[in-house]
């Protein structure tokens, strides 16, 4: 333990004496430095989802290779999925009919069915999964409402954009739908609810329960236009974000910043949620898109207040990854992140492909483990927290060691508390989902409230999340 003595003298004298953040009970992920003081011989690491097998295929003949911007979510035990369905297959690469909107569902997320809802005509016909016709079928976005005031017949909702797409140029704008059931969808009211921005991509809302309001995420581009009618866009593709309380009135509208020195790249669809598991993180999948060959690949982005997030710039899902994604537009993210049953270290998400392809695209599920976005990794280093405080008796890691990893506390002047050093931590070995860290010292009761530092002796680890318990 000598070397690791002498580390940690040189992380504890960058401390900071700063107030003490109050962590109380909540789970932190190592998405970005809002707990880190210092790292040494660590660093913080991007992990990809792995690839496995494709969910959803849209090959029905009002479906087709353009179908996309797929919405997925959990209804109690029923998974439910709403995708815009389209086919561009006829000279020069126009559309082959107008676009719809289809609906599937899955009782385990992994085998998927489109019932025949019998509610719209298609080619003489209602025996499909077209859940919605008409105006904002390319961008129809729905999501589950939790709100606890939400009223029976609002309980699912959507944004989407008014007219058709030669309208939709015109006078850009979207409109707020509802429905009691999923199914059956009218608008909330007439009048459009959000006009500044572009919308021709995947616009997307939800009840942000952290904060108790409505938040919206759509696509605008950073320049304007050159017109009134929105027929030339100037600038790059970019995300802009809004609050309301009613899902009608949207305010706080702003742009969204990545820092300084994070470069300037087009992003297509923003497919962000608030992380189920710590929901005061929220946690985007934006497509990046490539001008040069159309290509488009999934990136991962972070953000605590909502509208400033840390962006990676490397590919989460690149173009290289199983099959048909390097064509053009044929790697988005879709919006969604799901906990299946019986998998419970696993998160789905999903990925499209074979866009423009044919008979129709698809989409296939990726896993995350739980919490696995991000995490300090080292071979042989150390990781200091700031200054924290918490409530509960134990810390539990998710946490992968190869190596004895060891955590220590240091109390408010810095110096290691007796009883929870790391010579009294009980060595971590192995692949912890939620392990409790234990040290000679006993339970964590006596240091609750008080102000104190975490340090982790990282033995060829990766950590990705802590949660102080009762």
């Amino acid at each position: 333990m000598k070397a690791l003595t002498f580390l940690f003298t040189s992380l504890v004298a960058v401390s900071a004496a700063a107030e003490p953040i109050s962590l109380e009970g909540r789970r932190e992920l190592m998405l970005d430095d809002y707990l880190i003081e210092k790292m040494q011989g660590a660093a913080l690491k991007l992990h990809r989802p792995e690839a496995q097998y494709v969910a959803l295929v849209c090959d029905a003949e009002w479906e087709g290779n353009t179908s996309g911007y797929f919405s997925l979510f959990q209804d109690g035990d029923l998974f439910r999925c709403y995708y815009r369905g389209s086919h561009h297959g006829e000279e020069g690469g126009k559309p082959s009919h107008s676009g719809v909107t289809c609906y599937a569902e899955s009782r385990d997320g992994i085998t998927w069915t489109k019932p025949k809802l019998g509610l719209f005509e298609f080619r003489g016909s209602k025996e499909n999964n077209i859940v919605h016709m008409g105006d904002g079928c390319g961008t129809f976005a729905p999501f589950l409402d939790s709100n606890p005031n939400c009223p029976p017949e609002s309980r699912f909702k959507a944004l989407a954009t008014m007219g058709n797409d030669v309208e939709r140029k015109k006078n850009p704008a979207l409109q707020a739908y509802q429905s009691a059931d999923g199914l059956h969808w009218k608008l909330m009211r007439d009048k459009p609810v959000i006009t500044a921005g572009s919308f021709d991509s995947q616009n997307t809302a939800h009840y942000d329960n952290a904060r108790g309001e409505y938040r919206a995420y759509w696509r605008y581009f950073t320049g304007g236009y050159t017109d009134e009618r929105g027929w030339k866009p100037k600038g790059v593709r970019a995300i802009r974000t809004a609050t309301s309380k009613d899902f009608l009135t949207w305010e706080n509208h702003a742009n969204l910043d990545y820092g300084k020195d994070a470069p300037e790249v087009q992003l297509y669809t923003n497919a962000t949620r608030p992380y189920a598991r710590a929901p005061h993180l929220m946690l985007g999948f934006p497509t990046r898109y490539q001008p040069k060959h159309s290509q488009v690949e999934p990136v991962f982005m972070s953000s605590r207040d909502r509208v400033n997030f840390k962006r990676w710039e490397e590919a989460l899902i690149p173009i290289t990854a199983p099959k048909d994604r390097d064509g053009n537009r044929s790697n988005y993210m879709t919006c969604g992140m799901l906990f299946l049953p019986g998998k419970p270290s696993e998160l789905s998400v999903y990925a499209s492909e074979a866009y423009y392809a044919g008979p129709g695209s698809r989409i296939r599920r990726f896993s995350f483990r739980v919490d696995g976005f991000v995490s300090a990794t080292a071979k042989q280093g150390e990781l200091l927290t700031k200054a924290l405080t918490f409530a509960g008796t134990k810390l539990n890691l998710n946490l992968v060691s190869r190596g004895e990893s060891r955590v220590e506390i240091l109390d408010e002047a810095g110096k290691p508390v007796p009883g929870f050093t790391a010579e009294d931590c009980q060595p971590l070995k192995g692949d912890f989902v939620d392990q409790a860290v234990s040290w000679k010292g006993g339970d964590l009761s006596k240091l609750a409230g008080k102000t104190v530092q975490l340090r982790f002796v990282l033995s060829d680890a990766d950590l990705f999340a802590l949660q102080f318990f009762p």
